[in-house]
C-alpha cells in the first residue's frame, strides 16, 4: 500500500556522522513504511540530489554526500538498482559530483552515475506548458528519489523538493525556460510545479541538517537546522519545510502559486505529520533571501518606468569578480558582458532571474533592492 501523499515525516539529526545519518534515515522512513515501501526488488531507482555547483559539502550548496550514501544503501538493501544523477547549473556533471563529494560515494557504493546528458521532449498533462525537455535518465527510472538541500533562493524564495526537480532539465535548456518566463516569477513557479507533478518523484527526502540562508542557493551562508524531512508528495514536504524555517507562503513563490491554484497539501492542516514534532525542530533564526520583487498591479509603461524601484537587481562586487565569464555565458537574456576588464549588466535586458548570482562560483554577485521594494519590505515587517 503506497504511503499517504499527505503524510510527512520529520526527525532530528545534528550532524553528518555516517552511522548517525543512516540510523536517522531509518527512523525517518519508519512511519512511512520504511524504504521497502517505496523501492521493490529489481526496480531502477534514480537518486536526484542537488548538485548545483562544484562546492565542498561544508558550503551547504549541494546535498551532503553522507545523505546520498545512506539513501543508496537503504535503496540497495530494498533490492533497488540504483543510479545517481543531476544536471548542474554550471560545470561538468562529473566534476561537480567529485568536488561535492558525491562521486566518491557513487564509486564506494558501486552504483551508476547518470550525468543527464541526453534530453527528451515530453508532453505535459496540464495546459500551461504543452511540452518540456527532461533528461532521459529520469524517464528510464522506475522510481525517483528526490534529495533536495533546504536553501534560500534569490528568485523563488526557497528551494526544496519542488524546485530540486528543475535539475531534470538538461544544461542550457534551463536558461531558455528562464527566458520564456521573463520577469514573471509566478509563471516560472508554475512551470516548476507542473514539472515536478509531471515527473512525480516517489519519495522526497530533504537534507535540512545544515541548510543555507541569505543569498542562496549558491552564495548564502550555511545554517544549522538539524532536521530531515520525508514524504511521497513534494508539495506536502515543501509546506512543512517552509514552516520549519519560519517562512511565510508569500515569501516562497512555488508555495504561493500552489495556494493560488488550489493545489493540494499547501496548508499544514491538510497534512499528517509523523515522527518528531515539528514544533521541536522549528527554528526562528533563519535569514531569508532578500525579497526580489513586488507587484503593485502596475502595467505597461508605468511598470517599466518603475522597474528598478519595485524589483531587486544583481550587482557586481568588482573586488571579488574574477572575470571568469560563467555568468556571461549563462545569462538567459544575454544582459551581461565583460568590457574594459569589468563585468557589466544591462538592466534594460535583465529579467531578474538571478541565474548569475546563483551560478557565480566566486560569490561576486549580490542583490540590491529598489527603493519602493525596500519600503514595501519595511512596512511588512522588515523580514527580508
Amino acid at each position: 500500500m503506497p504511503a499517504a501523499p499527505n503524510k510527512v515525516a520529520l526527525t532530528p539529526l545534528a550532524d553528518y556522522t555516517p552511522s548517525q545519518v543512516k540510523s536517522a534515515l531509518i527512523r525517518l522512513l519508519e512511519p512511512l513504511g520504511g524504504m521497502q515501501q517505496f523501492v521493490k526488488p529489481g526496480q531502477r531507482v534514480l537518486l536526484k540530489p542537488n548538485m548545483l555547483a562544484g562546492k565542498p559539502p561544508e558550503k551547504a550548496v549541494t546535498t551532503h554526500p553522507e545523505i546520498v550514501r545512506a539513501v543508496i544503501e537503504l535503496a540497495q538493501d530494498a533490492g533497488g538498482i540504483v543510479s545517481v544523477g543531476d544536471s548542474p547549473g554550471i560545470g561538468n556533471p562529473e566534476s561537480v559530483a567529485r568536488k561535492s563529494g558525491i562521486f566518491e560515494v557513487i564509486e564506494a557504493t558501486g552504483v551508476r552515475f547518470a550525468p543527464f546528458e541526453k534530453s527528451v521532449k515530453i508532453k505535459t498533462r496540464t495546459g500551461t506548458f504543452h511540452e518540456l525537455e527532461v533528461a532521459q535518465d529520469i524517464l528510464d527510472a522506475d522510481i525517483i528519489i528526490n534529495l533536495p538541500k533546504l536553501k534560500t533562493h534569490q528568485m523563488m524564495g526557497l528551494t526544496c523538493a519542488v524546485k530540486n526537480m528543475f535539475g531534470a532539465v538538461v544544461g542550457l535548456r534551463k536558461p531558455r525556460l528562464h527566458l520564456q518566463a521573463g520577469t514573471d516569477k509566478g509563471f516560472f513557479a508554475l512551470m516548476l510545479l507542473e514539472l515536478c507533478e509531471q515527473l512525480a518523484p516517489t519519495l522526497n527526502i530533504v537534507d535540512a541538517v545544515v541548510g543555507m540562508e541569505g543569498e542562496g542557493p549558491g552564495s548564502g551562508d550555511p545554517v544549522q537546522i538539524g532536521a530531515l524531512l520525508a514524504g511521497s508528495h513534494a508539495q506536502a514536504v515543501d509546506t512543512v519545510a517552509t514552516e520549519l524555517v519560519g517562512m511565510r507562503s508569500q515569501q516562497v513563490w512555488t508555495q504561493q502559486k500552489a495556494l493560488d491554484t488550489n493545489r493540494p497539501y499547501t496548508r499544514l492542516e491538510e497534512l499528517i505529520l509523523v515522527g518528531h514534532p515539528l514544533a521541536q525542530l522549528h527554528i526562528d533564526h533563519f535569514r531569508p533571501a532578500k525579497m526580489t520583487d513586488v507587484n503593485f498591479g502596475l502595467k505597461g509603461v508605468f511598470k517599466k518606468y518603475l522597474k528598478n524601484s519595485i524589483t531587486a537587481r544583481p550587482v557586481v562586487d568588482s573586488a571579488t569578480c574574477r572575470l571568469c565569464n560563467d555568468c556571461v555565458n549563462h545569462c538567459p537574456p544575454e544582459a551581461m558582458l565583460i568590457k574594459n576588464r569589468m563585468l557589466r549588466i544591462d538592466y534594460e535586458k535583465c529579467i531578474r532571474c538571478f541565474c548569475c548570482q546563483e551560478l557565480c562560483p566566486h560569490g561576486a554577485l549580490h542583490t540590491k533592492q529598489g527603493l519602493l521594494l525596500k519600503l514595501h519590505n519595511f512596512l511588512r515587517g522588515g523580514q527580508n
